[in-house]
């Protein structure tokens, strides 16, 4: 096994070392660049041929479900991308079914955003709102397991109810906000498990507290039935729609009164924390060094200019304070309890059960090819 590597940033983006996973060519250039042009030559259309992708997959879902209430199934949650896949479906002449997961951290602005947005495009909205006493103790568990995926119950239920909202209408299409222009540079190490309900539910066993009864979550049956056995298709549309943060910003800005909430993911109070405060403080990995690097390599932004916004705090310092108490008291914490988990020992992915551990021989590397596809595709 390989020693630690020493310090070292790539030489095009600003990924660097505290991805353990990196890798450099022998011009300095890391191994996410790299992903990052093949996934550009093989998943993203430019221009007339973008736009022509995006009016056959509108034809196609108007004529599949004629007759039925809705063409397809969005997530919204008040950010950027998500918003933005609204109005473009809209823009496209679909009839979209947007769907919430309310985990108990939405911020204020990211409630104002949605209202604004069903509003403006007249979206029927499905709203789930999550047991909180329940998930709490699902949040606690991953937080006294000392992992970086503490938001992992959170992507696992929010894809969870997509796909049974999908099922119920009977509409076989969710178009998602991921995408390769400003999602590109995603370490493993950072967060994994996101679709391995083993994982949460072996976290839970160990360090919760109470039984799940309603959290909502894909079994591993139900998770081969949906990916492999083609039930519920998932578009990334944005791939094909010359995607710019910042021209997006401006067009829902304009046609929605959409309100800035500052970062990226920042509509959640709890992954504001998290990105901002848990891991860079914990583990040392600071996402924006991924967010900005995609749009380095996209030439969005310039290298220089990611190395200066990384100078600056990940958000407001007194902010950040104020967040650290707030997550405390809304999970039951005391500050010396919230101090510890700071403090402790990092833990990983690796440490703890799941069906990667358990699932062995052929049927598990067909399912981890599935399993790896989707966790590519993005949430």
């Amino acid at each position: 096994m390989a020693g630690p590597l020493s310090y070292r940033v790539c030489t095009r983006c600003v990924m660097d070392t505290t991805d353990p996973d990196i890798r450099f060519d022998a011009a300095g250039v890391c191994n996410h660049c790299h992903e990052h042009d093949a996934a550009i030559a093989t998943q993203v259309l430019h221009g007339a041929e973008g736009q022509a992708r995006m009016v056959a997959i509108a034809d196609r879902l108007r004529r599949r479900n004629a007759g039925r209430r809705y063409d397809c199934i969005i997530g919204v949650s008040g950010g950027v991308d998500s918003t933005y896949v609204a109005w473009l479906v809209k823009d496209l002449g679909l009839r979209p079914l947007a769907v919430h997961l309310d985990n108990g951290w939405n911020s204020e602005i990211a409630v104002s955003n949605i209202a604004a947005t069903i509003d403006a495009l007249e979206i029927d909205l499905y709203t789930h709102v999550i047991d909180w006493e329940e998930y709490k103790d699902i949040q606690r568990a991953f937080l006294l397991a000392s992992v970086p995926d503490v938001e992992v119950p959170t992507d696992h239920a929010i894809n969870t109810i997509m796909f049974r909202v999908a099922e119920k209408f009977g509409v076989r299409t969710v178009m998602r906000g991921g995408n390769v222009m400003t999602e590109s540079h995603h370490p493993p190490a950072w967060s994994q498990g996101h679709m391995d309900y083993g994982y949460i539910s072996g976290i839970h066993r160990r360090f919760g507290s109470g039984r799940v009864k309603t959290f909502p979550h894909i079994n591993f049956v139900e998770f081969l039935r949906m990916y492999r056995g083609g039930f519920v298709e998932t578009i990334d549309v944005l791939n094909y729609a010359d995607y710019s943060r910042e021209k997006a910003l401006d067009r829902i800005q304009a046609d929605l009164g959409w309100r800035d909430y500052g970062g990226k993911h920042h509509e959640s109070v709890f992954t504001r924390w998290f990105q901002g405060v848990y891991l860079p403080r914990k583990f040392g990995f600071d996402k924006r060094k991924m967010h900005l690097s995609s749009l380095v390599s996209t030439g969005e932004i310039t290298r220089d200019q990611a190395r200066a916004k990384l100078q600056q705090p990940t958000y407001d310092e007194q902010l950040q304070e104020d967040d650290c108490a707030f997550v405390a008291k809304k999970l039951g914490f005391t500050r010396a309890e919230f101090d510890a988990i700071m403090a402790a020992p990092p833990a990983s992915f690796a440490d703890f059960e799941s069906w990667e551990k358990r699932l062995t021989g052929p049927f598990f590397n067909a399912a981890r090819k599935v399993y790896r596809t989707m966790k590519k595709g993005g949430a």
